[in-house]
């Protein structure tokens, strides 16, 4: 058994967050990632928006459906047609955060840059930009403030309690809660898939105990497993980012619901 346990060297977790950089300081894995995952959309969408055809068929096809997807599953749902204006935004976001958790099961990149907290803080700032210039634009200063902290109908006696937690809800909790929820994810999905590619690597290979290769395949199908669950992971993570997106503009939009 001392050889087996001996020879399972996981990395450290900075070594599976933190890559070194390439020729330019500051550019490393992530980043090449982030600007892969730009031009594929830029491109998925320069291609559809070129052929422009009645019955859409290919690329245009799938731009299309998740563009109904989009304005159908998100927008009418949370804003209604007034919410059609973010459309562009929100389709951005939607693709841009799949595709970029795509790459945690694409072989050789193997890596979702939304398991570094600065991108989906980045994300979640502007989302919380946007959502607080529009409930100013909406409503006013004064009233959006006032529907924000002092929301209708509690009775009086609860804004001492009511109005402290809706300060640090709006303006403060919002934004790392959708930045931590999209980053925890992306990351323990990749710690997983680390873990047991290494686990079946080590059993597989790097063990001298010939009665313990063959149980190298439970690990090796678990990581199979959950490379599907992480395709999932990933459409889901980016449909929450993106409708909570939407409930945040929506709510600063329409103060009364």
């Amino acid at each position: 058994m001392v050889p087996l346990f001996a020879a399972l060297n996981f990395p450290p977790i900075g070594e599976l967050v933190d890559w070194k950089q390439f020729w330019l300081p500051g550019f490393n894995k992530p980043s090449l990632i982030v600007i892969l995952s730009c031009l594929i959309v830029l491109a998925l969408f320069f291609s559809a928006g070129r052929k422009k055809a009645l019955v859409p068929t290919g690329v245009q096809n799938v731009t299309e459906a998740i563009v109904d997807f989009v304005t159908d599953g998100i927008i009418m749902q949370t804003m209604g047609p007034e919410g059609l204006v973010f459309l562009p935004y929100l389709v951005t976001l939607f693709m841009f955060i799949l595709v970029c958790n795509l790459f945690e099961i694409i072989p050789i990149f193997q890596f979702p840059p939304m398991a570094r907290m600065a991108l989906p803080m980045f994300l979640a700032l502007i989302t919380w930009v946007m959502f607080n210039v529009v409930g100013v634009m909406k409503q006013g200063v004064g009233g959006y403030l006032k529907n924000s902290l002092f929301p209708p109908g509690v009775p009086k006696a609860l804004y001492l309690l009511v109005t402290p937690i809706e300060l640090l809800s709006t303006f403060i909790v919002r934004p790392f809660s959708l930045a931590v929820r999209l980053f925890a994810n992306e990351l323990a999905g990749h710690l997983l898939l680390v873990t047991f590619a290494v686990l079946t690597d080590t059993l597989l290979f790097h063990n001298s105990i010939v009665f313990f290769k063959p149980i190298a395949v439970l690990p090796a199908v678990m990581d199979v497993g959950l490379t599907g669950f992480e395709l999932l992971v990933a459409v889901l993570q980016a449909f929450i980012f993106t409708i909570l997106t939407a409930v945040y503009l929506g709510g600063a939009m329409h103060p009364e619901h």
